[in-house]
């Protein structure tokens, strides 16, 4: 099996992703599809490929904060391939030379993959959109 990362340019990729975003956030978590939407136009896009199908998707935007890691979404019939990681590696290779705190807020079921690349958690476990999440910032 194959994966390869791509940065998002064409609107036509865009879409990929969102479509991907939808299966698995709106879809599959029940997510509210209009928080699914925000931010999209300031962040910078990523679509994971599995032997040359879209599979995977993340983002990442620049926030008061530092730069935040986002949508982190693998369909179910890719999951545990290596889109995530390669998603993960992809994005922090492209922001490594901005110096600035990279975080996240990670799903907990999805943490480990995270702390696997240095992100350590910070403060209190919470919800949003009825998911329990942890704040990680990247060491």
């Amino acid at each position: 099996m194959k994966v390869e990362v791509i940065r998002i340019i064409e609107k036509a990729d865009l879409q990929l992703a969102w479509d991907i975003r939808k299966v698995v956030f709106v879809v599959e978590q029940n997510c509210p599809e209009d928080l699914e939407w925000e931010f999209e136009e300031e962040s910078t896009h990523f679509l994971a490929l599995l032997d040359g199908k879209p599979a995977g998707t993340a983002r990442w935007r620049q926030t008061e904060k530092g730069i935040k890691l986002e949508r982190f979404a693998v369909l179910q019939e890719a999951r545990n391939k290596g889109l995530a990681s390669a998603l993960l590696t992809t994005i922090l290779k492209e922001i490594s030379g901005l110096n600035q705190k990279i975080y996240l807020h990670a799903q907990l079921q999805a943490a480990f993959l995270y702390a696997k690349f240095g992100f350590k958690p910070e403060g209190e476990n919470f919800w949003e959109a009825d998911i329990e999440h942890v704040k990680m910032v990247k060491l």
